[in-house]
């Protein structure tokens, strides 16, 4: 990620360094959620490169940089895609703690990481289909 000034209008993609930006945040992503094994069964793919195609595009149109993601699939309908899957509150925290680890990784300048962030944390909370099976309680989203 470049530290340099982002140019007058330029998006939030191309000012937090564009393609290559995304590209890292969603291979270390995807390293978490192959290890995870409370996540990973969400993934029916035997292979996770479907998924993190179609991650990386959506965040990318969604930040001001290529429409692909509309091109291929259309409107996001996040709440709809994911009605297939028990998205949980646990689920949902350690989706976020895999994506902070993420986002710490690109190492964003703080404006940015934080806008970033929030809005993570805003769409993983709506994601959140189905209760936890014992009630349990959220997770630190960074490990102790």
């Amino acid at each position: 990620m470049s530290e340099s000034v982002p140019q007058s209008g330029a998006s939030f993609y191309e000012s937090v360094g564009g393609h290559e930006t995304f590209v890292k945040l969603i291979d270390v992503f995807y390293d978490g959620i192959a290890h995870d094994p409370e996540l990973r069964p969400m993934y029916p793919e035997p292979e996770l490169d479907g998924a993190k195609h179609r991650l990386m595009t959506f965040l990318e149109q969604y930040w001001g940089g290529p429409t692909t993601y509309g091109q291929e699939r259309g409107h996001p309908r996040l709440r709809m895609r994911h009605v297939p899957y028990a998205v949980t509150p646990r689920a949902r925290d350690l989706w976020l703690r895999h994506m902070r680890t993420a986002l710490d990784a690109v190492a964003l300048p703080p404006m940015y990481d934080q806008a970033f962030w929030d809005y993570l944390e805003r769409a993983a909370h709506a994601m959140v289909n189905a209760p936890d099976p014992q009630g349990g309680t959220s997770l630190p989203i960074r490990p102790a």
